[in-house]
Parts: structure tokens; sequence; C-alpha cells
């Protein structure tokens, strides 16, 4: 196939994951290319003293992605595609989660919009992008599914796949790699709500530097980022 006239920005939230990255990176340079998908790696790198803030990241990733790109895959760095049917072109009709519920390895709910899930730019900032209220793992995914509703759009999936649960790789490791699931004071009944108010137009951060990598011949671009956190909004941020 001829490369097509859209560039994708596989915007990755990453934290010490280095082993990982190190796998994802060429695969998924490869795994495009193969496929005649322009596109661009960001990798999303949070270095302040909070918690792990992966919808932030991923708004901060848009801002930062330029114009040359003109939709996003909001791409966990420990998923990898193994099926080459699988669907990365630039997704006109509204979101395309790649990595649907019936594929993958872990998560099977029907709002499930987790792991990979493609969006235009124009349809990411109509929902206002993620909400930044999530900090430490879990819940921001099942929020903006239901920001991608309030903005009156429908999720697609992949079809025709045959080859169920082992359509992707997941790399993730739970025994040595604990992942922070921690629920602090308010912030149990919080998981569960709709932030009507925040997303791309608050988000607050500083890029501490952004450098051009090579990573077995595969380009990506990392970005070093502090976020900021309002400890009155959302005291649950920190690690005390």
């Amino acid at each position: 196939p001829a490369w097509g006239p859209h560039r994708l920005a596989l915007l990755v939230p990453f934290r010490e994951r280095f082993e990982e990255l190190l796998a994802f990176v060429p695969y998924m340079h490869r795994f495009l290319s193969k496929k005649r998908i322009r596109h661009h790696i960001f990798i999303l790198n949070q270095v302040d003293h909070f918690r792990f803030n992966r919808a932030s990241l991923i708004n901060v990733g848009f801002l930062e992605s330029g114009n040359d790109t003109d939709y996003i895959a909001m791409h966990d760095v420990d998923l990898l595609p193994l099926n080459e049917h699988l669907d990365y072109s630039f997704p006109e009709a509204g979101p395309f989660h790649v990595a649907s519920p019936e594929l993958h390895p872990l998560y099977h709910y029907k709002t499930y919009v987790g792991g990979i899930l493609l969006l235009t730019k124009q349809h990411y900032e109509l929902c206002n992008g993620m909400s930044n209220r999530f900090w430490g793992w879990g819940r921001e995914d099942d929020e903006f599914y239901r920001r991608i509703k309030g903005a009156g759009l429908q999720v697609r999936r992949p079809s025709g796949i045959t080859t169920g649960y082992e359509t992707f790789q997941h790399l993730h490791d739970p025994a040595w790699r604990k992942r922070d699931q921690k629920r602090i004071a308010a912030q149990k009944q919080e998981q569960f709500k709709v932030d009507r108010e925040g997303g791309l137009n608050n988000v607050r951060y500083r890029i501490e530097s952004r450098t051009e990598l090579s990573v077995a011949g595969a380009p990506c671009t990392v970005l070093n980022i502090l976020l900021d956190c309002d400890t009155n909004e959302t005291p649950w941020c920190t690690f005390g």
C-alpha cells in the first residue's frame, strides 16, 4: 500500500519502564512502517515527584505533538500488537479502540477503551482531552469513555480479527512491578465521577527537556515532563 496523507502521533505515557521501552519503540516503528502509517513516537516521561498521571501525560503529548500530526494513538508501552491486520489508520468516523475488550489479554468489560485508542485531533479536542484528576493507576480511561459519549462520538472496534486474546503481547509483569493502586480519602469517591471542568484546558506542566532518540534504529522523541498538582483540588496526587 502507498503511504497515506495522514500522520499519527503515538503518545506513550511512561515512567521507569526502560526494558519495555527498548522493546516497544523499534517494534512499533517496524509495525507501523510495514503498514505504511506515517508516524512519530512520543515518549511522555513523567519526571516529577507526584504519583503517575497517565491522562495528564496524554494531554501534554497532544499539546506538544505539533501540527505535522493529525491523529493520535493513546498507547500503553507494555502492549504490542501481534496481528498485522489491526487497523492504525486515520479514524475519521470516530474513536477507534484497537485493544478492544474481546481482544485485550486482561480487560474484557464492554465500556473499556484503554490500552490502545485512536482519535483524530479534532475529536480529542471535542472531548476536551482527558481528566487531570486521576493520580495513581486506573479509572482515567473509564472517565474518558463517558467524555466520548458526552461529545456525541461512537467508539468503533476491530472486526474480522480471529486471534482473540493472543492478538497482543502484554509485556507487564505484575509479580515484580507493582502498580500504584492506592486510593486515598476522597479519591475513592472521585474515581467514579465525570470531570466536567478540566482536561486539555487546564493541564499544568512544564517540559524539562525534549530529546530526539534512536532506539535500535527507530526514531522517537522523549519529553521529560514535570506535571503540577493543586493539592487543594486533588490531595491524592502525592505519595504522603
